[in-house]
């Protein structure tokens, strides 16, 4: 079952509810009182879709400038992502209250001399707080790799400028709680565990999670993104439309003629209604007389994007200069349930937020879903890279 936004509002809220009625001494208390000495129990799993929101903001998103920003960390280095990935799932309570861990710790963005960005072994891609761990090389990971990453102190004093109040925690590994009493740093991320951080008054029951995590890939099938070939059927004409670009700057995005091209990078978008494929037109944002720094030249789904200089690009700008809607329910005038997936080469996650604020960064898959669930994820090959 997919939640809608109030749906994922009512989930969250249910989690701030048990979390604070577990606490001694009540939620919001600012006690450093330890309340009951008694241990935490584990309470029955709940059901979340990846990509849901939990907990409320209190720090900003990605790395601090004292964290992970290109230079290697705690013996991990920055680079293109893994073909494979897992997770360990992060939890920070302050009083009883569960705090969002912020998205995009460890993910770098693009610069002319890196133009694919680069991300470390250990980041976050959203609020969910799943910590991604890059599990093609087979090695394991701490927390306090993570933290450092982060560019967050970690210890029983401080977590992450959380100061003052005691420091308990525990680990939840395939449904064993252990109250976890050793250096913060040295604690080993379980795979698909939860590690969970309690500043001040702990909880009387840990929750924990089962995620409705993404389609699994469809291995055995890979569609190679070939230059000038077609991916799903025709749905749309060629060309943007009369209210898209037409050679006018759409959204800061300019149409040039003999325009540099010293950032060039590609992404890709499939539109699947009802598990059909539909093909994304080819000669988005080549006008006659000049060509849009992104454009398409096929039916493949590839976006190019070519510019003079490293600037962001998002989703919803491609789709201003195609003239067609981008939202939750409509995609290009095909309407129903949108669900959208992300995949940076197999690090994949369901979108919870706007589609039309994704960036386009290099390599980038990006699934729209209309209708009926697939029920596997396309793979794709870069082997016929375009220019």
């Amino acid at each position: 079952m997919w939640y809608g936004i109030g749906a994922r509002v009512m989930v969250v809220g249910a989690f701030l509810a048990l979390a604070g009625c577990g606490g001694g001494g009540g939620g919001g208390s600012n006690s450093a009182s330890s309340g009951s000495t008694s241990s935490p129990q584990l309470a029955a799993a709940t059901k979340v879709d990846d990509g849901t929101t939990m907990g409320d903001t209190n720090w900003p998103a990605g790395s601090t400038a004292t964290g992970g920003t290109g230079q290697p960390v705690s013996g991990l280095n920055c680079g293109v992502r893994g073909n494979a990935y897992t997770y360990s799932h992060l939890s920070i309570y302050l009083n009883g209250r569960l705090l969002a861990l912020p998205e995009n710790i460890g993910t770098v963005e693009p610069t002319m001399a890196v133009q694919t960005g680069c991300a470390y072994p250990l980041h976050t891609d959203d609020q969910t707080g799943k910590i991604r761990m890059d599990s093609s090389s087979g090695a394991s990971y701490t927390l306090g790799q993570f933290f450092a990453i982060w560019g967050q102190p970690l210890s029983t004093s401080n977590v992450a400028g959380l100061t003052g109040l005691p420091v308990t925690v525990y680990v939840n590994d395939g449904g064993t709680l252990t109250k976890y009493t050793g250096d913060l740093a040295s604690l080993p991320l379980p795979v698909h565990g939860e590690v969970t951080i309690m500043v001040g008054t702990p909880l009387a029951q840990i929750p924990t999670y089962t995620w409705n995590d993404p389609p699994p890939f469809n291995q055995q099938q890979p569609i190679a993104l070939a230059f000038g070939g077609t991916i799903g059927a025709p749905n749309w004409p060629s060309g943007s439309t009369p209210t898209g670009g037409t050679g006018a700057p759409v959204d800061g995005i300019v149409c040039g003629v003999g325009m540099s091209e010293a950032y060039h990078v590609h992404a890709h978008v499939a539109i699947v209604r009802d598990g059909q494929g539909l093909a994304l037109p080819a000669q988005i944002g080549i006008p006659s007389a000049c060509n849009y720094e992104m454009h398409t030249h096929d039916l493949t789904g590839i976006i190019h994007i070519e510019t003079p200089s490293v600037k962001a690009f998002t989703l919803g700008q491609f789709f201003d200069i195609w003239g067609e809607p981008l939202t939750t329910t409509n995609v290009a005038g095909v309407m129903g349930n949108v669900i959208v997936y992300i995949n940076d080469n197999g690090d994949v996650r369901r979108y919870m937020g706007d589609p039309r604020n994704i960036e386009l960064i290099s390599h980038r898959d990006i699934t729209l879903q209309i209708g009926q669930p697939i029920s596997t994820l396309p793979t794709y090959t870069w082997t016929d890279e375009p220019q």
